[in-house]
């Protein structure tokens, strides 16, 4: 069995709004291409290279069923192990993470993809409710979270204003991210002035619809020292699940996320995260989340982080930078989104995050999450020591 796993190489294309130049499998191989250009590691048989892939997808984005049939071609699943995950694509990061300490595998290839462009959003998140007594009245994860928002303003006196900044914080933080696909000079005006879709949730408080794909390697202890010069370290992950009824929730708390955290914390040796953790990347398809999200895991006291966010602590430069590369508001398309979170972690830990580093950083928080409200949550804890 393995005693440590390593992110050895990761890749991301360019997001994008429409990727219509390409079919899911070369969207995809882009990123694959580069990771094993990094690595030098190929789909040979010979046991040289790849052992094991887990690619991600959505059936329903794909317009296929079995959408990991897309891009079988590309993950080198010809007679070798291919595993497919259907939430956020964190949880492919954690199905290798598995694979490979368990000493079922010592390489495996992580690949995401999607292409919301070709889909009516709406209609693809309607289809994760009950099919009985909720999709019938037309949810989907927008008028969900406008739900979700005004009870975290209600209960926490969260305001329009601090969600507004992090929207301006994270499309600044983008231009420095050459990923990244709406990066912004904006205004707390501006978010505040611009289209309201369901309150309070406005235009510029919301992710674009995005295309891309992302490509990890990740490999044991021995095999991770041959193949880099920077491993970077997966110490502590873990995933839960929130109850699947809204009503059966307070959804100005999040007990799932609470709970991954703590132990994907406890795994990883962490008891002070707001001090211990240097950078954090945490996904939010809309602004209001990063707030209630920074609670969850941790990084101050419930109804609190919109003191942060206030006083800029989770700005470049603050004391808690989230966010360095834009984030999901910047433009990731989801599925792939969380797995884009862990690329850039790497980066950051490697010092390769060009003009969006974090001086220093030596630990790192990736998040995903998954359904209504954040209703799948993941976390992970990186480290290059």
């Amino acid at each position: 069995m393995a005693e440590r796993v390593a992110v050895v190489a990761a890749a991301q294309t360019k997001y994008q709004p429409n990727r219509a130049d390409v079919n899911e499998g070369e969207l995809a191989y882009e990123a694959i291409e580069k990771a094993l250009q990094e690595t030098g590691l190929t789909f040979a048989h010979d046991g040289t290279g790849i052992d094991s892939s887990v690619t991600c997808s959505q059936d329903h984005w794909d317009g296929k069923t079995m959408s990991n049939l897309n891009v079988m071609s590309y993950v080198g699943a010809h007679l070798r192990p291919e595993d497919k995950v259907a939430e956020d694509s964190i949880n492919a990061v954690y199905c290798a993470f598995a694979q490979i300490l368990s000493g079922h595998h010592d390489i495996v290839l992580v690949v995401s993809h999607c292409k919301e462009s070709q889909a009516d959003r709406s209609i693809i998140e309607n289809t994760s409710f009950d099919p009985i007594f909720l999709r019938m009245l037309g949810l989907d994860f927008l008028t969900a979270a406008a739900l979700q928002a005004r009870r975290y303003m209600y209960k926490c006196g969260a305001t329009a204003e601090q969600f507004a900044k992090v929207a301006v914080k994270n499309r600044a933080n983008a231009k420095n991210n050459p990923y990244a696909q709406e990066p912004m000079d904006i205004t707390v005006e501006d978010v505040l002035r611009s289209k309201l879709l369901v309150d309070p949730i406005r235009l510029l408080d919301t992710k674009p619809i995005s295309d891309g794909a992302c490509a990890l390697v990740l490999a044991s202890e021995e095999k991770a020292r041959k193949l880099t010069a920077k491993p970077v370290w997966i110490s502590g992950i873990s995933n839960c699940y929130e109850t699947h009824y809204l009503g059966d929730r307070d959804l100005a708390e999040c007990d799932a996320l609470m709970s991954a955290a703590r132990r994907a914390y406890g795994m990883a040796g962490i008891t002070a995260p707001s001090r211990e953790i240097d950078v954090a990347e945490i996904c939010g398809e809309y602004s209001y989340q990063e707030l209630l999200w920074t609670e969850g895991l941790g990084f101050c006291g419930p109804g609190e982080a919109g003191k942060l966010i206030d006083a800029g602590v989770t700005q470049m430069g603050g004391r808690l930078p989230v966010n360095p590369s834009g984030g999901m508001l910047s433009g990731n398309p989801a599925i792939v989104a969380g797995m884009a979170r862990v690329a850039e972690a790497v980066l950051q830990l490697r010092g390769e995050a060009g003009d969006r580093q974090v001086p220093g950083a030596s630990v790192a928080l990736a998040h995903g999450v998954t359904g209504a409200c954040g209703q799948h949550q993941c976390v992970a804890i990186l480290n290059n020591k």
